[in-house]
């Protein structure tokens, strides 16, 4: 019975045995910080290399990071960077990741960064139609660019640039009012599309009034 007790207290009150129960504690939790650590770094260098929206789907393909961790890395990235010291903030649409200047900064990049490089050519001419256009029937849009154009359609919306209501068998489309903030212009700003370019930064409402008739109505004169 002496014997039970004494290597019952052996074992509970091992000193030895607690500390290297804690040096374990201690070596897993340091692991797994710094594998947290490894993977945030993954996904911050996936975000800042694509320098565009980026679906949850992309950035698992990316980083090869489960879903479950991902979004919690993604809102831990997203509050790490809402911090007043960094000047760049990771923005969210649904699905949708992007890293971006923080809107007090944009003066600073505007000259360099467009916003035009997270389009295709295909889909900057797209825009610069419903721009011009607007409001359009999305079946004209489709009419001018091609069955293309419903894809293009759809990620304008998902990204919220334009604004699409149901219309009799179609969806009438005009642009929204991030149109003006992610391109960092007015409705003042806008004009008729570059038909070579494609250029949809500078593209506004189409003009409606009648052309003006230069029309000679002086008699003839007989010589």
């Amino acid at each position: 019975m002496e014997e039970e007790k004494e290597n019952f207290v052996r074992n509970e009150f091992n000193p030895e045995k607690e500390i290297l129960e804690e040096m374990r504690e201690g070596t897993i939790k340091e692991f797994e910080g710094s594998r947290e650590k490894e993977n945030l770094k993954k996904v911050e260098a996936a975000l800042f290399v694509a320098a565009k929206w980026l679906s949850i789907q992309e950035l698992i393909s990316l980083t090869d990071i489960n879903p479950i961790l991902l979004k919690e890395l993604l809102v831990k990235l997203q509050e790490e960077y809402a911090s007043d010291e960094n000047a760049i903030e990771l923005l969210n649409k649904e699905d949708l990741w992007k890293m971006d200047v923080k809107a007090e900064y944009t003066y600073m990049v505007n000259k360099l960064a467009t916003g035009k490089s997270e389009f295709t050519k295909a889909e900057q001419e797209t825009l610069a139609v419903i721009a011009y256009k607007q409001p359009v029937k999305q079946s004209v849009i489709i009419k001018i660019r091609g069955n293309k154009g419903y894809d293009h359609v759809h990620k304008f919306i998902q990204l919220g640039l334009v604004k699409s209501k149901k219309t009799g068998h179609t969806n009438e489309l005009a642009l929204s009012e991030e149109f003006y903030e992610y391109f960092h212009v007015g409705n003042e700003d806008v004009s008729e599309p570059d038909s070579k370019s494609g250029d949809f930064a500078h593209v506004g409402s189409e003009d409606t009034s009648e052309p003006v008739q230069n029309e000679d109505k002086s008699e003839p004169v007989n010589l």
